[in-house]
């Protein structure tokens, strides 16, 4: 069953409403079957498959509105998930599953299926560049380690700008073939942030949700996403542009 935020805390923050679940728990419930609930945080309808839609509600993207940077962060994944523990606290017993990215996987945005601006196989695009990213201050504490060429250097202040868009292939960019050759370091100085803060969200939310369904008896699971295309590539493009950072040496 999914859960979604986008119905459930539809009217404000911590206004629930759970009446529709309730209903189909108890006929569950009535008659001896256990039920498999999915919590996703993002919307529906951008993403192969969707055929219906269930925007982020209206007060969700007003804040939006007023911060763009929060989209892609793990602010949605500080919603207070608690409301459904209290509501179905006799019901809890096999599993949650705790949303952390889109399509409930634990991944970067990197290929959006809406207004075309991916098609299959393309390599996906970096989405950390402006989001609260803190990669001005490690570049700074950390740039004895890169190139200090001025192309270097405003490269590694703020992201890798040749990294190529959703359409390309991995040949088509000059960061991807560059980050086995001359910048190296760089290269893997931005992966491991970027794979790096991937992680902590997903730690920060499972332990969340860990903290909120301890003593139910529930077993808590994420997903990950299946990105296969260019995994025989020397760069494993398209996983480094949704996250997932593969090194020879790791």
């Amino acid at each position: 069953m999914l859960a979604w935020w986008g119905l459930i805390e539809k009217d404000g923050p911590m206004k629930y409403n759970w009446e529709g679940y309730a209903t189909l728990i108890q006929m569950v419930q009535m008659h001896g079957l256990k039920l498999h609930v999915v919590m996703p945080f993002h919307q529906r309808g951008r993403n192969v498959g969707d055929f219906c839609s269930i925007p982020l509600q209206p007060w969700v993207l007003e804040e939006i509105s007023k911060n763009p940077d929060l989209v892609y962060t793990d602010k949605s994944g500080r919603r207070n998930p608690e409301s459904f523990r209290e509501r179905f606290r006799n019901y809890i017993e096999v599993e949650i599953q705790v949303g952390m990215g889109p399509c409930g996987e634990l991944r970067y945005p990197s290929y959006p299926e809406s207004n075309g601006t991916r098609r299959f196989s393309g390599i996906g695009e970096i989405s950390a560049m402006k989001r609260y990213v803190k990669l001005v201050r490690y570049y700074r504490r950390f740039k004895h380690m890169l190139n200090h060429q001025s192309r270097r250097l405003t490269r590694g202040t703020s992201g890798p700008h040749d990294a190529g868009e959703y359409k390309n292939l991995p040949e088509d960019t000059e960061f991807f073939q560059e980050r086995w050759n001359s910048i190296y370091k760089y290269g893997k100085f931005f992966m491991d942030w970027h794979s790096g803060k991937l992680l902590e969200q997903g730690h920060k939310l499972l332990a969340s949700a860990k903290a909120i369904f301890q003593g139910t008896g529930a077993k808590l699971s994420g997903k990950v996403a299946g990105i296969y295309w260019h995994y025989n590539t020397r760069s494993n493009t398209a996983e480094l542009t949704g996250g997932y950072y593969k090194f020879t040496t790791q």
